[in-house]
């Protein structure tokens, strides 16, 4: 058995591959060091404890799916980037069965704090997408946002929504686009204003 694994990059990908073969809960310092081919001592060089290897699986796979490819325009608008988020969700559901309910069920005890804050730094860096996404949306109304009703709020509520989602494994968006259309773009104009 080899002693030195080539990278932290490949635990992670092996470990990804074991979720995806067998679900979250093949996820063990002692397995994944079996699927890399090398000791288990090789796996402590890079992760101190399974907590550690653990918060660093779910890092990775919420960073594989929320990555957009290099050289891929920003979106053009709210609406584009709700759609793309949704279907990234029901990808990582159907690549990673389980996975979103069984790793945040796992992060609630309290020894499960490194896990924790990396889950919710992959979600903080959604939001702030969404928020970058609000705006640069030259489509919302000028008179959308105001007073308390912020971009950072509706961020907030987009990404419950993409939460909601996820827990009921229902990635059917047309009721957020809705609600999206009606409270922040600009009606269409009359027929007869067209003319």
């Amino acid at each position: 058995m080899n002693t030195v694994v080539t990278s932290r990059q490949q635990i992670l990908d092996t470990a990804r591959r074991l979720i995806q073969q067998k679900g979250w809960e093949a996820v063990s310092i002692r397995a994944v060091a079996s699927a890399c081919g090398v000791s288990v001592g090789s796996i402590y060089n890079y992760f101190d404890s399974k907590a550690a290897l653990t918060g660093a699986v779910v890092e990775s796979v919420w960073q594989e799916i929320f990555h957009r490819p290099q050289g891929e325009e920003p979106f053009r608008d709210t609406r584009a980037c709700l759609c793309w988020m949704y279907g990234r969700l029901e990808y990582g559901c159907g690549r990673y069965p389980g996975f979103f309910n069984l790793h945040s069920l796992g992060f609630l005890g309290p020894e499960r704090s490194e896990g924790r804050q990396r889950m919710l730094r992959a979600w903080q860096h959604i939001r702030q997408e969404l928020c970058e996404v609000l705006r640069r949306d030259a489509s919302i109304r000028p008179d959308a946002f105001g007073g308390d009703f912020t971009p950072e709020k509706f961020a907030d509520l987009l990404f419950n929504l993409l939460l909601a989602a996820l827990l009921r494994q229902d990635f059917e968006r047309d009721t957020a686009l809705e609600m999206l259309k009606r409270t922040l773009y600009r009606p269409p104009r009359p027929e007869s204003e067209r003319k």
